[in-house]
Order: structure tokens, then sequence, then C-alpha cells
């Protein structure tokens, strides 16, 4: 192993043996080995890759993919069955919440129990207890026993140990979408400081937005393979993308191979064209060519063209920051089955985070009986108050069904533009509103 890579799996797999009756296991030790009592399942299947010092990996994949089998191993609490897993340098790891915590002692004393179990001395732990309490900042509750703790108590506590014994890696669990929105952000930014200090952190979350944000590369688990690995951004791209086709692979068995088709006319009933149409600025150019973006759904080809224009309707590709755009969206002739519609779009920045986005639903915007079937266009109207940038925009069109999300055609990253700054930025940040500031007595 170089020296710069601090850990390296090779062709890991693991095997559990699972037993129907309990007394299958005095069988299967009785016999040793002459008669197979249980059923083998795999949890994991040849997996490979290999994490560099002070790089921040990430690990996704729907529940059941393998993913905490995995850590387990990387963290030394489960044995592989075949292939290796090679780590090198002291390990602490947040796999489940409150684990390694005794209920009845207090958060105070459970400190110095875990700092104990994670190698650290007496004064060691005694050097960083002001800082773990700190960063915790749970108040008098330091003091009572964990069992009185919420979650969001118990992940403040158990990440903030975690995060201050000086690891030189650091794996995540899901941990972190337990607490509030102000502790989330102090853990993101305790991260970025742990990644500058040569930490490397091994992060699994199904917050794609997160992955993309602090991962540098990333892998997708499904089924107990390692699917796809990369960059972090476009993993979670692919990761939508496999996971809404295994969904639909789902409910195209259960009807039997029926799967729902776009169509090319539709004898549909409908009142003229100008009781239903409002006034538009029809784009001077659609975009109909979305081979360079990962595409996806039940109903693929629904969204026939984009274009992103000036209030005018003139396409463009560069705009001013502040400057209203229009984004149109044409729908191409479809089945009544899938009104009505929820046509929507995400408009991403270069780290693939969500910085517009909305749809029609989410705007209360109703799509009228007499555009059922037919083909139209919808347009969203809006300020481009972001920072001067680079920007991609993914449109969608989907509805929920049964607190399911079906979705029917999504395209990410169909097309993008610019945003220039006019004269000197008066701002900062990534999002510029409108802002009024007054003085007085």
């Amino acid at each position: 192993m170089s020296s710069d890579i601090v850990i390296q799996v090779r062709n890991l797999s693991k095997c559990y043996e699972i037993y129907e009756k309990p007394q299958d296991r005095l069988l299967q030790m009785l016999s040793r080995g002459r008669k197979q009592f249980f059923k083998e399942f795999w949890a994991l299947r040849d997996i490979s890759f290999e994490v560099k010092q002070g790089e921040t990996f990430g690990i996704i994949g729907r529940n059941g993919s393998g993913k905490s089998t995995l850590l387990q191993i990387l963290a030394g609490t489960l044995a592989q069955t075949s292939g290796e897993a090679l780590v090198k340098g002291r390990v602490a790891a947040l796999l489940e919440l409150g684990s390694g915590f005794n209920p009845e002692f207090t958060g105070r004393e459970n400190v110095y129990l875990n700092g104990s179990v994670l190698g650290l001395t007496q004064r060691e732990i005694e050097d960083r207890y002001d800082q773990i309490v700190e960063f915790a900042d749970i108040g008098e509750f330091i003091d009572q026993p964990v069992k009185t703790y919420s979650s969001g108590m118990f992940v403040r506590l158990t990440f903030a140990v975690q995060a201050h014994i000086g690891s030189d890696i650091l794996i995540i669990d899901e941990a972190l979408s337990v607490g509030d929105i102000f502790f989330q952000q102090k853990c993101f930014r305790h991260l970025e400081s742990l990644r500058e200090q040569g930490v490397s952190i091994i992060f699994v979350s199904h917050d794609t937005q997160a992955m993309i944000k602090l991962c540098d590369r990333a892998i997708i688990l499904k089924d107990g393979y390692l699917k796809n690995q990369g960059k972090a951004a476009d993993m979670a791209a692919k990761y939508i993308e496999l996971y809404y086709s295994q969904f639909y692979e789902d409910i195209d068995d259960k009807q039997g191979g029926q799967s729902f088709e776009t169509v090319d006319s539709l004898p549909v009933k409908h009142s003229t064209q100008n009781s239903v149409s409002e006034a538009l600025e029809v784009p001077t150019q659609f975009i109909y060519d979305f081979t360079s973006g990962n595409r996806y759904g039940s109903a693929v080809g629904l969204i026939e063209g984009v274009a992103i224009s000036d209030s005018q309707g003139k396409t463009k590709a560069s705009f001013h920051v502040g400057e209203e755009v229009i984004l149109s969206l044409k729908i191409a002739p479809h089945s009544p089955d899938l009104c009505p519609l929820n046509i929507g779009f995400q408009i991403k920045n270069r780290l693939g985070q969500v910085v517009i986005g909305t749809n029609t639903c989410m705007i209360k915007k109703i799509m009228l009986p007499e555009l059922f079937g037919r083909s139209f266009i919808c347009q969203f109207r809006f300020d481009l108050s972001i920072f001067p940038d680079q920007y991609t925009i993914s449109p969608a069109i989907a509805e929920y069904q049964d607190n399911v999300q079906l979705v029917y055609d999504w395209i990410d990253s169909a097309t993008m533009f610019e945003v220039h700054a006019k004269g000197n930025l008066e701002q900062i940040g990534i999002f510029f509103p409108k802002i009024e500031a007054r003085i007085g007595r």
C-alpha cells in the first residue's frame, strides 16, 4: 500500500449464515461441515476501492445495499468472509446512534468511557473535554444519564467525541441527518476543517447534495455489488438514475410489463386555444438534444424542448446578476392518464447544489383539463439574483401517487448558462436578494 493510501479494499466479500430455526445453529456445529443447515446471504461481493489521505470518500446506496456491513468491516467491528481491507491509522466511527455509550452513565462519564475505548489516555481526554462539551452544546444535560437524551442530543455528543479524538480516519454513517440545521452546519464546517488537516473521511448518506458538497469521490453500492465509482457529483446523478430505474422495473413487474409511453396524437376533446392559453413570450429557440445529461423516468420524451431566455423571449446563454429570465419547457403530446402533470426544475451550481428550484404544484399553478394530452409550453419567470458563475438546468415532470413520487421525465443538466456581474458586486454569498438598508434615530 503506497504512502498516500490509508484504506485499500481488495475483492472484499461478506457472507452471512441465515438460519430458519435456532436449533439449526446447533445442528450445524454438530455436523462439522458435512451438511449445511443455513442459507447464504452475500451482503458484499468483490468490492475494491482505495481512499487517499485527506480525501473525503462517499458511499451511497439504497437500504440493504451493503453500506453498513462495509463500514463495520472498515471500522474493525466485523470480519470479512474473503478479500482484504487494509486500514492505516486510528479510526473513529460514528456508525449507530449512541453506539458505545452506556445509557445509565451521564454524558460526562460517557465522554471518558468512549474516549478510553477509542484509545485515548486519561490526560488526552481531559485535554479535549472542554472542546467536546462546547461542540456538543447540550448544556446541563452533560451531567444527566444519556438514557434521558433525545436523538438530537445523542448525535451531538457522539459526533463531538468522535470528531475530537485526533483520528486519522473518520467514518460517518447517516448520523448528521438527526441534528437540527444549525448543528448540521457546524458539523459540515468541522468536517471541512478535518479534511484540511489531512483527516480522511468516509461519508455515508442518502443526501446527495451533502455528498456532492463534502466528497471528492464516491462509490455506489447495489445489492452488495460496487456498481460505479468516480467523482461525487457524477455518482450522485447516477445514483438517482439507478434508483428510479429500479423503481420503475418494480412497477413494470407488478403491472405485467405495462408501462407509460408518450403518444404522438390523441383524440382529446378540448375548447379553443384562446380559452386556455396564457400570454407567453415564446423563446426564439429551444434545445432539443439532451444527450449530454442523464435522463430517466417512465415517460422519457415528455419534455420535448428546453429554453432559457430574457424577458422578451430571446434565447441566451449569458445573463447578468438580477436579470429577469424565462425558463420554458415544451411538453409533448401525452397520455391523459399521466395528468395533471407536476412540472418543475432545478438550477444547480458547480458543486451540484440546488440554488433555485420549484414546480407547478409547489407554486399552486393548476394545469387546466383542456390541456390534458395536448402539447403546450410551461414557463417560469424569475430573477437571477445569484452569484456570478456557471449553472445547469435540470427540468422534470413528476407526480405523487399514494405518497410515492413517480418521475415521468427527468433530465439532469439538460443545458447550462452563465451569470455575470454588472459592475461591482454589492453583496457576498450565493444568493443576491433585493436588500434595503435604513439608518435612523
